[in-house]
């Protein structure tokens, strides 16, 4: 038995921080200068049009292998095969309608909102940055909650539950440097990061 070690398709962070985490980051320019941006969304690791692929590929093995028993006299198999790929197809189309998942917040200036996609559905949520809470939601493993002006919202379904806490206190970092004004930070024109947080 052999095993082969590749290095890592994916790159090093550029700066990482001392404690391990990851970073938000300032984006934007001239009008957008000053704003911070979250794009939490689910880990799929396959292209619909690979997922496509993958299913007409099964699709024509079951097939061949019906038809072949169905040529021999047992029609019963071809019955059974386009049963079972019926509840693939429909598994398949589930999966896709909520590969675009995801939770997008953004703080910018004085407002802060959170745009939830699930499926079909778009929900945005506008908090004013002044009175924005942030605090875990009640139970073990649980989720981030934004809350103020009467409102709240549950975030973090698509990061990992040990990586709740940090992005609680991401948010709070941010929430606090947008409330101080954080002048200096934008004068010097800082890195732009985009973190895509996934499960």
């Amino acid at each position: 038995m052999t095993a082969t070690l590749a290095p890592s398709p994916w790159p090093a962070p550029a700066s990482p921080r001392r404690d391990g985490g990851w970073r938000f980051g300032r984006r934007g320019t001239g009008a957008d200068e000053g704003s911070w941006r979250w794009d939490l969304r689910r880990n799929c690791a396959i292209s619909p049009r690979q997922l496509l692929s993958a299913y007409g590929l099964l699709c024509s093995l079951v097939l061949v292998v019906a038809v072949g028993f169905w040529s021999q006299g047992v029609p019963s198999v071809l019955l059974f095969a386009g049963v079972e790929l019926l509840a693939v197809g429909a598994a398949m189309l589930v999966m896709a309608r909520h590969a675009g998942d995801r939770e997008l917040i953004t703080l910018a200036g004085r407002e802060m909102a959170v745009e939830q996609r699930v499926g079909p559905q778009v929900e945005c949520t506008r908090f004013s940055a002044d009175w924005v809470r942030v605090e875990p939601a009640a139970g073990a493993g649980s989720l981030v909650e934004l809350s103020g002006e009467g409102r709240s919202v549950r975030i973090g379904r698509h990061v990992r539950p040990e990586l709740r806490d940090e992005l609680a206190e991401e948010l709070r970092c941010a929430l606090r440097l947008s409330q101080a004004g954080s002048a200096s930070i934008g004068a010097g024109g800082g890195p732009d990061w985009d973190h895509e947080l996934q499960a």
